[in-house]
C-alpha cells in the first residue's frame, strides 16, 4: 500500500474519531500535500505534520531544496533514528528534566528517552504521529491532532492542536494553536526544521560551517549541562566568543571551529560537536528578524521572524552518515550523505525545561488549562544575497 493511501485512510479515522465526517483532502501523486507561492513552493506529509520540501530561488535564479528529508514518503513512519525532520514534536518539546515535573503540587512522571531527560515528550510524541489535514488551499495547509490524556506518558488532559502552515512571496508563514479544555498540562511547541541552504551542491564541502548567522537581539543564552539540559543559569556570549552570534551580521556559524573548546561545546562529554542550546531573544522589535542565517554559495539567505521568546540551534552533531540527502539535493553521480555537521536545526520555541525552572518565570507561557490558548506565529523569509 503506498504511504499516500495510508496518509488518507489515516486522516480519515482519526477524523471520525473527533467527530468531523468529512474525507480529507487528498495528497498527490507522491503522496505529498504541495503549497506555492511567488518564489517559494513547499510540501508536507500528514505524519508528524512534516515539511518534506521547501523550494526557494537561489542567487541564480534556479530553485534549490533547502532542508532536509528523504524522498520517499513512506520511510518517515519507519526511520529508525527519527531526527524530527522539519516536523512539530509535541505536547512538550525539548527537554524536560529528571522526567519529571510538577502542577500545582502534583508531581508528573514523564518518558526518559534521552539519558536521564525526557525529549520531545518521549517516543510517542506528535512527531511520530499522523494528523489530520482539515484546510487545503493552493497557497496554505492545516494539520489537527487530538491529543488523548496520557498518550505520551505523563501528559494529563486531552490537548488539541493545530498548525497552519502558508506560503507568501517568498515568506513560509508558520501558526501553531493548542489548548487544554479540561485540565492543567504544559503545551511547548516548535516547528523542527533543519536546513542546508547549499542543499548539499557545494563541491567543498557539505558542512554547515561556512553559513553565516546573525542572531542581533540574542547575546544570552541557556548555560547547558552535559545532556544539553539547562542548569538554570542564564549566561553573556562575549564578542567573538563560542556562542556569541549577536555582535557582527557576518559571523560564520563555524567562526569558532577552531577552538579547543568547540568538541564537547554542547556537552556529551566532548562527544557533541558545535551547538545544542538555547539563546534567548530580548528587546527585539515587534515583527524584527531575530535571525539570519545565509550561504555565499548557494546566495540564499533565510530571516526568521517569530513572537517566541528563543531559539534553539542544534548543528547535527548526531547525524551518522546513515540518511542520504534527497534527489533534489547533492552533487550529480556522487553518493552523498547527512553526515555530522552537515545542517542545523532552528526551532523557535519557549524556554526548554521552563516547567522545572521557576526562576524563569516561564510557568505562565508554558502550563495551559480551561480557557487558555498557547498560540505561536513564526516566518521565514527567503531572499538572495
Amino acid at each position: 500500500m503506498r504511504f499516500s493511501t495510508l496518509l488518507v485512510m489515516a486522516s480519515v479515522a482519526e477524523s471520525a474519531a473527533v467527530g468531523r465526517q468529512a474525507a480529507a483532502p487528498a495528497p498527490g501523486p507522491d503522496g505529498r500535500y504541495t503549497i506555492s507561492a511567488p518564489g517559494i513552493k513547499a510540501q508536507f506529509i500528514p505524519y508528524g505534520a512534516t515539511l518534506t520540501h521547501l523550494f526557494v530561488k537561489d542567487k541564480n535564479g534556479e530553485d534549490i531544496d533547502v532542508v532536509l528529508g528523504y524522498d520517499d514518503v513512506d520511510y518517515y513512519p519507519k526511520d529508525p533514528g527519527h531526527p524530527v525532520y522539519n516536523a512539530i514534536p509535541g505536547r512538550y518539546a525539548n527537554r524536560i528534566g529528571n522526567g519529571q515535573y510538577s502542577i500545582d503540587g502534583e508531581k508528573f512522571t514523564t518518558e526518559k528517552n534521552d539519558g536521564d531527560n525526557t525529549l520531545h515528550s518521549g517516543t510517542n510524541n506528535w512527531s511520530f504521529r499522523f494528523w489530520d489535514v482539515t484546510a487545503l488551499s493552493a497557497d496554505s495547509i492545516t494539520f489537527s491532532i487530538l491529543d488523548k490524556s496520557n498518550s505520551s506518558q505523563g501528559f494529563p488532559g486531552d490537548v488539541k492542536s493545530s498548525v497552519t502552515y502558508s506560503v507568501t512571496n517568498s515568506t513560509w508563514k508558520i501558526k501553531i494553536t493548542a489548548e487544554s479544555p479540561d485540565r492543567k498540562t504544559p503545551i511547548l511547541l516548535t516547528q523542527h526544521t533543519y536546513f542546508n541552504l547549499d542543499a548539499y551542491k557545494n563541491p567543498a564541502t557539505d558542512l554547515i560551517w561556512d553559513h553565516t548567522l546573525h542572531l542581533p537581539y540574542s547575546k544570552r543564552y541557556l548555560e547547558a549541562d552535559q545532556g544539553a539540559l539547562p542548569t538554570g543559569k542564564i549566561l553573556t556570549a562575549a564578542p567573538g566568543s563560542i556562542n556569541d552570534f549577536a555582535s557582527s551580521p557576518d559571523l560564520l556559524f563555524g567562526h569558532s571551529r577552531t577552538s579547543p573548546a568547540f568538541k564537547g561545546n554542547c556537552g556529551a562529554n566532548g562527544a557533541c560537536e558545535g551547538y545544542n542550546g538555547y539563546w534567548l531573544i530580548e528587546d527585539a522589535p515587534k515583527d524584527a528578524v531575530v535571525l539570519t542565517l545565509a550561504s555565499k554559495f548557494s546566495g540564499v539567505k533565510a530571516e526568521l521572524r517569530t513572537d517566541q521568546p528563543g531559539v534553539v540551534l542544534y548543528s547535527c552533531s548526531w547525524m551518522d552518515g546513515s540518511a542520504g540527502v534527497k534527489s533534489t539535493q547533492g552533487l550529480p553521480g556522487k553518493e552523498q550523505k547527512v553526515v555530522k555537521s552537515s545542517c542545523v536545526a532552528i526551532e523557535a520555541q519557549d524556554y526548554p525545561d521552563g516547567i522545572n525552572r521557576p526562576e524563569w518565570g516561564r510557568l505562565e507561557k508554558q502550563i495551559f488549562g480551561p480557557g487558555k490558548v498557547y498560540s505561536q506565529e513564526t516566518s521565514w523569509t527567503f531572499s538572495t544575497l
